[in-house]
């Protein structure tokens, strides 16, 4: 590919490094820009990625060669997994030495709370159907496509996977119909994507001003309720290295192979729909196990703190960089107003019900209440967010308590509105 006037030749390998550099400058430049004390932080490389993908991706790809386009298509998708498989683990690890004596305590609220934030987004799925259905033609595209909207309202991929999972097996009989309501669940997940990763960011920073919360009040409230006891090891621990890549590569890799695992939910077995803990829950559960224990005879399998920062931000960045601009690529060719302001629903109502049933019935925190939202709601960005809001990395401990719940949840949810309607 060249561009201006030829004085610059791009391959696709030049294409992608290109993309994700400029990207990821221009992405942090908006997110410092704060209004009234809310600013998108991280999620702003996520805007500008989307732009990217659709105002200028399909017309440089449309200069590369065919195996250039793909190279670049993989890699985007490379750099997205590669970014959650980074921060997921980094964030298990941090929240690791205090996760499962804070999960001892409020065992019962996390999994209520989870429950409550998911069933709201099914109700809210079902009520927009019934609003809309009058104007569709055909209302199982209709439904699949409110069900790819509340898996993109969630961001959550394996409720995404299984609605798909779900269409195919229900029109198996049916080839044309299965890919055309499959691809409805696609563009529906893709329209919702974008305000379900804005929304929630917006909403834990959001909420404390409404609130009027004193953050030092609230943050001495949370410290409280974990607790930070540290552990004790007789001698010195061996550092396989000075930075704990090892134990951390170690982590993801175990993390991918438990995300892999698939337990059948029909009588087909693995050909039918299943459920997995995908490589999110998998890591995210292997480096908690890692955080808590800490050392495996006398070897230390604890990275230093610094290091999990550097490496949580640095997945986060990438993570939102490769699914805004493979979502971007077809927003516009997909997009309708009303899909999208389904899909700004089903992401608001979930977390205002969950919001009053944290603090109103569970007598949870603030920080707490907000850590739990983002772990229901399934969002990744939003944790970032809620991190630097409250200056802690405790709120952590919270999402991943929640957010396997919610997991479960949301793939039990999806398969169930395609299934009824």
């Amino acid at each position: 590919m060249s561009i201006f006037g030829g004085v610059i030749s791009v391959s696709g390998v030049s294409f992608l490094m290109f993309s994700v550099f400029v990207i990821a400058a221009l992405g942090y430049l908006l997110g410092r820009v704060t209004i009234k004390g809310i600013s998108l932080g991280t999620a702003g490389v996520f805007i500008v990625a989307l732009l990217y993908g659709a105002l200028f991706y399909d017309k440089l790809a449309a200069a590369l060669t065919s195996n250039d386009v793909t190279y670049v298509s993989n890699g985007l998708k490379i750099v997205e997994n590669l970014g959650l498989v980074l921060f997921v683990t980094a964030v298990g690890f941090i929240a690791g030495p205090n996760f499962f004596k804070n999960l001892k305590k409020n065992f019962k609220s996390y999994i209520l709370l989870g429950l409550v934030i998911i069933l709201a987004g099914g109700l809210t799925c079902v009520a927009c159907y019934f609003i809309g259905k009058g104007g569709e033609s055909d209302p199982k595209q209709f439904i699949a496509m409110m069900d790819g909207l509340l898996s993109g309202a969630l961001t959550t991929t394996p409720g995404f996977s299984a609605a798909k999972a779900t269409v195919e097996n229900l029109y198996s009989a049916a080839p044309e119909l299965a890919a055309q309501y499959e691809a409805a669940v696609v563009v529906g997940y893709g329209i919702a994507y974008l305000f379900g990763v804005v929304g929630v960011v917006l909403f834990v920073q959001l909420i404390p001003k409404i609130v009027k919360a004193d953050m030092d009040a609230e943050r001495a409230k949370l410290i409280a309720t974990v607790d930070n006891e540290k552990k004790e090891y007789s001698g010195k621990l061996i550092e396989i290295d000075d930075m704990g890549l090892a134990a951390f590569a170690l982590a993801a890799f175990i993390g991918i192979l438990v995300g892999s695992i698939k337990i059948p939910l029909t009588s087909q077995g693995l050909d039918g729909t299943t459920f997995s803990l995908t490589t999110t829950g998998g890591t995210l559960i292997t480096s908690l196990v890692f955080g808590h224990f800490g050392r495996i005879g006398s070897i230390s399998i604890m990275p230093p703190k610094n290091v999990l920062k550097v490496l949580r931000e640095l997945g986060l960045m990438l993570f939102l960089l490769g699914a805004g601009v493979a979502g971007g690529a077809q927003f516009i060719q997909y997009f309708k107003p009303i899909y999208f302001l389904y899909g700004m629903v089903m992401t608001i109502m979930p977390m205002i019900v969950g919001y009053i049933f944290a603090r109103k019935v569970l007598k949870m925190s603030l920080l707490n209440s907000l850590a739990s939202i983002t772990g229901g709601m399934t969002s990744t960005p939003a944790l970032g967010t809620l991190i630097h809001v409250a200056k802690t990395d405790e709120v952590a401990s919270a999402y991943a308590a929640t957010y396997p719940i919610a997991l479960l949840a949301i793939v039990l949810v999806s398969q169930f509105l395609l299934v009824l309607f």
